[in-house]
């Protein structure tokens, strides 16, 4: 005879769904900042905030006023992976067009 459910197998050692307590904790938030230098044109930058981190306009041009007034901006905050990979699109911009532009992520 075939058990019923996947509870009556013997191969879950006599288990159910409910002898488990699971926990799933939200994934951690990095902050992704651009930061102020003498060199790097603000039009590149509006156009780093329009292509990588997909803002408006007027939000990159605000961010970009930020970025020069108070040294550095903040582009979004995005999980671990997403910080790393628009950091480095960032930084691979701004070396193709030669300018010297930091980028960096901080944990939320």
């Amino acid at each position: 005879m075939a058990p019923d459910s996947q509870h009556d197998d013997p191969g879950f050692g006599g288990l159910t769904d409910t002898d488990y307590d699971v926990s799933l904790d939200e994934p951690a938030m990095f902050r992704v900042i651009l930061h102020n230098d003498h060199y790097t044109a603000m039009d590149f930058v509006v156009e780093v905030l329009m292509r990588v981190f997909q803002k408006p306009v007027a939000e990159a041009t605000k961010i970009m006023m930020d970025i020069h007034q108070l040294g550095h901006g903040v582009c979004g905050i995005f999980t671990y992976d997403i910080a790393v990979t628009k950091t480095s699109r960032v930084h691979a911009m701004a070396k193709t067009r030669g300018f010297p532009l930091r980028c960096s992520y901080e944990k939320e």
